[in-house]
């Protein structure tokens, strides 16, 4: 059965990116078949969860 579930609350804002990586993110994107923003958060989420931090 279909269950229609909540998202988290998207905000809007704009970034800066190089043309050239730009291009690399989208070329990413279309070969996994998600979107470019898709792909920018599982990115960032990533490197968030992966940085190294002093203690």
């Amino acid at each position: 059965m279909f269950q229609v579930k909540q998202t988290e609350e998207m905000i809007n804002k704009t970034f800066r990116l190089p043309s050239n990586l730009l291009d690399e993110l989208t070329k990413v994107a279309e070969h996994e078949k998600v979107s470019v923003n898709n792909l920018v958060r599982q990115c960032c989420e990533y490197a968030l969860s992966n940085m190294k931090t002093e203690k």
